[in-house]
C-alpha cells in the first residue's frame, strides 16, 4: 500500500514547515499586499502565491475540526479549533479583503482570460461588496457559538434494554419489527432530544441575533437575503425557492401519501405513528449491509472499483492514510460529512455508522464528494477547487444513485438487493420534502427574525404540515412535532445550506437517467463535470454533466415520473 501514501504537494511560496501563528503569518500576508504587479505573468503568479497560503490554512483548519469532531469530550481539540477560530480568522479577514482590492484594482486582472477567471472575478467582486470590518467579530462570535450544538448533541445517549446507545445506534431498533421495540426506541430517543430544547432553543436565538446583526451591518434587511449573496447564488432567487417548494407540495407528496397508504395497509395498522416509517413493510429484518466499519470501508471500494478503478483508487488511498472515522461512539459529533484537504489533495470522511442501510447511503454519498475532491485537487487555485452546493451535493447525491448497480457487494441476496434499490428510490422521493420544508422554515426564521420560541415552533408546523408531517399521527406527540428541526444540523452550523440539496436531488436523478441509458457515456459526462470544479458558472456544469439546472413544476414532474416507473420494475 505504499504507493498509495498521500503526500502534500511541495510549496513553492511559503515554508514548509510554516507555523500557523500570527508572527510567522503576517509576513506572508504583508509580502501579498506589497507586491509589486506589472504584467500579466506577475499577477498570475501573485494569485498562486495568495492560493498557496490558503491553502495550508485551510488544511490546517480542516484538521483542527476533523479532530474536534471526533472527540467532542475533549477540551484540548476545542480549544485547538478557538484558536483558529479567534486568533488567526479575525486577522485573515480584513486582509484578505485588501488582497481582494488589490487583484481587482490591478490594470492587468482585466487582461486574464475572462473564460478561465470569470467566475473567480464575480466571485472576488460580491466579496468585497459583502465585507465590513465590524462584521469580522460577529463571525468569530458565530464560528464558536454555533460548535456547542455538536457538543450538546455529541453528548446524547440512551438506554435501552440496560445498555447504552447513542442515538444513531439507538435509530437501528425504529427498523425493529416488533413494533413495542420501535416504539420504545423512538420515545427514547425523542424525550432524550427534547431534554436539550431549552438549551438548544437558547443557543439558537444566539445564533439569529448574530446573524441578524451581520445582515443589518452589510445593508441588508434581513439574514436571508444576505445569505442569498454570500452563497453566491447568482443563478436563482427566493421566489425560485418558493416555487420549488409549490413544486414538491404538488408533484411529490401524492405520490408519497400513496406510499404511507401502501405502508399502513402492509402493517394492518389503523394509523402510522412516527415510529413505524423506518420498519421495512415486508416483515423481514432490516437490512444490514456490513457488520462494522472496517467491513463498510472495503465494500465501498469494491463497489466504486465496479464503477471505475479510478474511482474504486480513491477511497484505497484514503484507507491507506487513515482517512476515515465511521463508527458511531458516544462524545463523537453527529451526522456525516467529506472534508477537503487543501495541500494533501485527499478529502477525510466523518460519519457515525451504526450498521444499517442509511450508512450504506451515506458513505457512497460522501464517497461523492471525496471523489469530487480528488479530481480537482490538480486545479492551478484553491479558489477553483471551492464549488457552489449545488454543484458539490451533485456530485454526490448522484453516486448514490450511479453506485446502485455495484451494491451487490453489499447484498449477496437478490431479494434484498431488489429492497435497498427500492428504499433508495424511496428515499430519493422522501428527500425533496424534507428540502423543502427545512429550506422554507429558514425563509420564515431569518426574515421575522423577532420571533419567540413559541411562534418558532408553530411556523416549523406550518412548514411541514402541507408535505405531510412524514405522513404519521403526530397529535399525542405535538410537543416532539413541534422541535423535530432541532435534529437538523444544518440550521445551527449552515444556514440556508439546505435547498442545494433538493436542486442536486433533481439533477442526480437526471446523471442516473443518462448513466441507466448509456453507462459509459453517463460516468464519464458526470467526471468531465466534476473535473471544472468553479471554474464554470453552475448552469454550465449541469450541462457538462448532460442535465438540466432546473427545478420548476414540469421538471420535477418528470424526473418523478421517471424514479415511480424505476420502482415499479423492481416490484
Amino acid at each position: 500500500m505504499n504507493n498509495l501514501k498521500i503526500s502534500k504537494k511541495p510549496r513553492i511560496y511559503i515554508p514548509e514547515n510554516l507555523n500557523i501563528d500570527w508572527i510567522s503569518l503576517e509576513p506572508i500576508f504583508n509580502d501579498l499586499l506589497s507586491r509589486n504587479i506589472s504584467s500579466v505573468s506577475d499577477l498570475e503568479k501573485w494569485l498562486l502565491d495568495r492560493s498557496e497560503i490558503e491553502a495550508a490554512l485551510e488544511e490546517d483548519f480542516a484538521w483542527r475540526y476533523i479532530r474536534m469532531t471526533c472527540d467532542t469530550t475533549d477540551e484540548t481539540l476545542l480549544k485547538d479549533f478557538q484558536f483558529f477560530a479567534t486568533e488567526i480568522e479575525p486577522k485573515i479577514a480584513p486582509i484578505n479583503n485588501q488582497l481582494n482590492k488589490k487583484f481587482v484594482d490591478s490594470p492587468y486582472s482585466e487582461n486574464l482570460d475572462k473564460e478561465r477567471y470569470f467566475v473567480y472575478t464575480r466571485g472576488i467582486k460580491k466579496a468585497l461588496e459583502l465585507f465590513q470590518e465590524k462584521n469580522i467579530p460577529l463571525m468569530t462570535q458565530i464560528q464558536v457559538e454555533q460548535q456547542k450544538y455538536q457538543g450538546i448533541t455529541g453528548s446524547m445517549s440512551v438506554k435501552l434494554n440496560d445498555k447504552e446507545y447513542t442515538l444513531e445506534q439507538a435509530a437501528v431498533f425504529l427498523k425493529d419489527t416488533d413494533r413495542k421495540v420501535r416504539q420504545q426506541a423512538w420515545e427514547a430517543i425523542t424525550e432524550r432530544r427534547l431534554q436539550d430544547k431549552d438549551k438548544l432553543d437558547e443557543l439558537f436565538n444566539s445564533l439569529l441575533k448574530l446573524r441578524h446583526q451581520v445582515a443589518l451591518n452589510a445593508g441588508f434587511e434581513n439574514f436571508r437575503d444576505y445569505m442569498f449573496q454570500a452563497l453566491g447564488r447568482f443563478d436563482y432567487t427566493p421566489t425560485d425557492c418558493y416555487k420549488f417548494h409549490d413544486a414538491v407540495e404538488k408533484e411529490i407528496v401524492p405520490l408519497l401519501k400513496q406510499q404511507a397508504e401502501s405502508r399502513r395497509t402492509a402493517l394492518g395498522l389503523l394509523e402510522l405513528m412516527p415510529w413505524d416509517m423506518e420498519v421495512d413493510i415486508s416483515g423481514k429484518p432490516a437490512l444490514k449491509p456490513f457488520n462494522n466499519g472496517e467491513e463498510l470501508i472495503e465494500k465501498s471500494i469494491k463497489c466504486f472499483q465496479g464503477l471505475s478503478p479510478y474511482i474504486g483508487q480513491r477511497l484505497e488511498i484514503m484507507k491507506a492514510n487513515n482517512f476515515f472515522d465511521v463508527d458511531s461512539r458516544k462524545g463523537k459529533a453527529p451526522g456525516g460529512y467529506n472534508y477537503p484537504l487543501a495541500e494533501s489533495g485527499a478529502p477525510f470522511i466523518f460519519m457515525n455508522s451504526a450498521g444499517t442501510f442509511r450508512d450504506l447511503t451515506t458513505m457512497v454519498h460522501e464517497g461523492g464528494h471525496a471523489i469530487h475532491t480528488f479530481i480537482t485537487s490538480d486545479l492551478e487555485l484553491n479558489d477553483f477547487k471551492h464549488t457552489p452546493s449545488e454543484v458539490a451535493e451533485l456530485a454526490s447525491m448522484s453516486m448514490e444513485l450511479i453506485s446502485m448497480d455495484h451494491w451487490d457487494v453489499y447484498f449477496d441476496n437478490p431479494e434484498e438487493l431488489k429492497r435497498a434499490k427500492k428504499d433508495q428510490l424511496k428515499d430519493v422521493l422522501k428527500t425533496l420534502p424534507w428540502v423543502a420544508v427545512v429550506d422554507q422554515f429558514q425563509h420564515w426564521i431569518y426574515t421575522n427574525p423577532d420571533h419567540t420560541n413559541e411562534q418558532r415552533a408553530q411556523a416549523w408546523k406550518n412548514s411541514i404540515e402541507p408535505f405531510g408531517n412524514n405522513f404519521a399521527d403526530w397529535s399525542e406527540h405535538e410537543y416532539a412535532l413541534e422541535n423535530l428541526w432541532q435534529k437538523q444540523l444544518h440550521i445551527f452550523e449552515v444556514p440556508f445550506y439546505y435547498i442545494e440539496y433538493g436542486i442536486a436531488q433533481l439533477g442526480a436523478i437526471a446523471v442516473w437517467k443518462n448513466y441507466k441509458n448509456d453507462p459509459e457515456t453517463g460516468l464519464s459526462k458526470y467526471l468531465d463535470a466534476l473535473k471544472l470544479g468553479y471554474t464554470k458558472t453552475i448552469k454550465e456544469i449541469y450541462e457538462t454533466a448532460g442535465i438540466e439546472f432546473n427545478f420548476s413544476a414540469a421538471y420535477v414532474k418528470e424526473l418523478a415520473d421517471f424514479i415511480k416507473s424505476e420502482l415499479q420494475k423492481l416490484d
